[in-house]
């Protein structure tokens, strides 16, 4: 791999292109661990807007009262204080619950299993009931009226009166309705899809029966004990999914009839339509490289028609259930980056499956909403480190950009459509909410987030950017320097890395995107170095795909681009450089010391991919393709032939139960170390899964920092 000629000291492989810069604070006191990770006052001061279910009316909580407001008017009142709730209620909430509106004079809240529908007209309670004990991913139907929930492996529904009906009865244990499917691959986060009316349920069954199972110690119980997991593994049996659809009205369930590409397709993204008739679903072969998006019979499941197909040597991933248009429901939107290289929406006819692109822009974009004569989306276009929201008219015309402040915009369009909240943040803004129209004729401020760093020793942030090692693209980075930097001096440099796909580290928000654990480490006399490469987010079908088959190589390359522009630096010590990264990042840590020994000099890994065969199907496989059809690839990125190479000090931390990355990848990197009689070191965190979070994360951090401290923060037999 590299040498260490390469970088040279002197020789510029282009110079740091900064676009903004996070001035260091003047004076105040560092962080403490504790705070790093458990402090709610490091993170800006927010505020959750609810728009309501009609017009432009909208409603938050403040000092543990709801209010709710009129956008065009912008005046507000109290509706109902947290004592009022629990007078009402007769419950012990210590702070206003999460709710959800049911109209515009009702709010649903939950303590524990029990639901409670609030009228707060009348300041009384409507209905309470309880489900069962063991319930979960309860799903009210779009009237409250119902409420769908699992308990154990099946599905059941309750109304608001406590009245069961077992929708499923599977006594197998392999047999699963009503949750999750595909690892929550392609956005798949429920098993449970209510109809718009509510007289209709469809979800997810899926047979786990062929699936391999690893087993996870538990240490709690008095002797230990195993818990077995189905985890299936590239290349190997998967699970075998169905949709089932379940008629309130006559209690009878029918399944879709999808065999497109046999038992070990994937179901993805279910759509209804608006008249309940029809099941959009996204069938995807199991290899992720043709989908058909299919039409069902919601009433015998039967196979309508294909309304179009995609295909791609790399793979496709469905991600967005298709939306109806509120003029034409007939028509429906749909987003791929499948046909122009970004993530774009079509204009779609159910009727012929006609498809007409409706953004055209060299950028990813979002759905956000519609009124009768327009779609709103967020884009990439402005810049892929900020977020801003457009429209465009449904018939045509020039689209308008409704967000102008530089940064990251999250926006909720209000029901009529007439208003959007605007939260909104950049790298020295901390958080700004507007309530603004939508025809920009209005806008009125609802909150100005202070800087909560006020009062520390906050280090300078540079924000900029750096080519990618084949030249087609500006990858962004922040760096943060030590505090009281001075540019005479030289630095550890601490490299922290992700680099996986559907991640973005670095972007124009405050602080951009900072980790408080690098403003820790930054105050303790380390540079450290943050970069988005070839294979993450929000940049388009080729910069997101150059990853496939051969993953961590293109990042790799990618992130060794910054690493020669940080060391060309005169304040960089080149000779104490370290990486650390978790998951993803974990895979890239290693990978990085192993291959470029000669650089890296310490590194800390948590939870990490050592070989892509040991990583679930829906993931695996996409980024990887199958073990067989891509052997050369899978040998090439294996960590395990690299254990050898490891020349720094390395330390590999992992939670014992992790069922995302299974133990067996690090403890056999171990056992190649051993082999190899190299030298590294392994801390385990016994009851943490794939995160340690909680106090444990204050004690990983201690000693990821510790480590950095004993092999980096001063050279080889010197002193500090």
């Amino acid at each position: 791999m590299g040498t260490l000629a390469l970088f040279a000291a002197g020789q510029l492989y282009g110079q740091p292109g900064i676009l903004e810069t996070r001035k260091a604070s003047d004076g105040g006191r560092l962080l403490t661990m504790e705070e790093t990770i458990l402090s709610p006052d490091l993170k800006p001061e927010n505020r959750e807007y609810v728009w309501l279910p009609e017009k432009s009316y909208y409603s938050f909580v403040d000092d543990n009262v709801l209010k709710c407001g009129n956008a065009k008017t912008n005046a507000y009142e109290d509706v109902l204080s947290l004592e009022e709730l629990n007078s009402i209620a007769s419950s012990s909430f210590s702070s206003f619950p999460a709710y959800s509106w049911r109209g515009t004079g009702n709010i649903l809240v939950a303590d524990g299993n029990r639901f409670i529908n609030i009228d707060l007209e009348g300041k009384r309670q409507e209905y309470s009931f309880e489900l069962p004990e063991n319930a979960s991913n309860v799903a009210p139907s779009p009237a409250g009226d119902m409420f769908a929930f699992t308990d154990g492996n099946n599905l059941y529904l309750s109304d608001i009166d406590g009245n069961v009906t077992a929708v499923t009865a599977d006594s197998d244990r392999n047999i699963v309705n009503g949750q999750f499917v595909s690892r929550h691959e392609f956005s798949t986060l429920s098993g449970i899809f209510w109809s718009g009316d509510g007289k209709k349920l469809a979800f997810y069954r899926k047979d786990e029966s062929n699936v391999g199972e690893f087993p996870l110690l538990d240490i709690n119980t008095r002797t230990g004990s195993l818990m077995l997991i189905k985890y299936p593994m590239a290349g190997m049996p998967s699970e075998h999914v169905s949709l089932g659809i379940y008629d309130l009205a006559s209690g009878k369930t029918v399944f879709i009839a999808a065999d497109d590409f046999g038992k070990e397709q994937y179901l993805t993204n279910p759509a209804w339509t608006p008249d309940g008739g029809l099941l959009l679903v996204q069938v995807l072969d199991r290899a992720q490289k043709h989908m058909r998006l299919n039409a069902y019979d919601t009433s015998t499941g039967e196979f309508v028609r294909t309304l179009l197909e995609e295909e791609n040597p790399c793979y496709v991933e469905p991600l967005d259930p298709v939306v109806f248009l509120k003029s034409d429901p007939g028509k429906f939107i749909y987003r791929t980056d499948n046909r122009d290289g970004y993530r774009n929406l079509y204009i779609c006819s159910i009727k012929d499956g006609k498809i007409e692109r409706f953004t055209d822009v060299d950028a990813d974009v979002a759905y956000v909403g519609q009124d009768s004569k327009h779609i709103y989306y967020t884009s990439a276009e402005i810049s892929p480190v900020e977020n801003h929201l457009f429209r465009k008219g449904i018939r045509g015309g020039k689209p308008r950009q409704l967000t102008m402040p530089a940064g990251w915009h999250d926006v909720k369009l209000s029901a009529d459509g007439k208003y959007f909240i605007d939260s909104y943040s950049s790298i020295n803004v901390p958080r700004v909410i507007n309530i603004t129209s939508t025809d920009l004729n209005a806008s009125s401020p609802m909150l100005l987030s202070e800087d909560p760093s006020e009062g520390y020793a906050f280090a300078e942030i540079d924000f900029g950017t750096v080519k990618s090692a084949d030249g087609k693209y500006d990858n962004y980075y922040r760096l943060i320097k030590p505090l009281g930097f001075d540019s005479t001096k030289k630095y550890p440099l601490v490299v922290y890395v992700y680099g996986g796909p559907h991640s973005q580290l670095v972007k124009n928000t405050w602080l951009a995107e900072l980790r408080m654990w690098e403003m820790y480490m930054a105050q303790r006399g380390y540079i450290v170095y943050v970069q988005d490469n070839r294979g993450t987010l929000n940049r388009g079908a080729a910069f997101e795909k150059a990853i496939y088959g051969q993953c961590g190589q293109a990042e790799m390359a990618d992130q060794m681009e910054g690493v020669k522009m940080l060391m060309s630096l005169p304040y960089v010590d080149t000779e104490r450089i370290g990486v650390h990264g978790w998951s993803y990042g974990g895979f890239m840590t290693i990978s990085l010391i192993t291959n470029y020994p000669e650089i890296f000099k310490v590194a800390v890994a948590g939870g990490p991919v050592i070989d892509w065969k040991w990583y679930e199907v829906m993931y695996g496989e996409r980024y990887m393709g199958s073990p067989d059809e891509n052997a050369a690839g899978y040998e090439k990125v294996s960590l395990l032939p690299r254990a050898k190479d490891l020349k720094g000090k390395l330390l590999i931390c992992q939670g014992a139960v992790d069922d995302v990355v299974v133990w067996q990848h690090s403890l056999n990197f171990i056992r190649e170390c051993i082999v190899n009689n190299v030298q590294v070191d392994y801390f385990p965190y016994p009851c943490a899964q794939h995160n340690v979070m909680g106090k444990d994360r204050v004690h990983l951090m201690d000693k990821v920092t510790m480590y950095f401290d004993d092999y980096l923060k001063t050279r080889h037999g010197e002193k500090e």
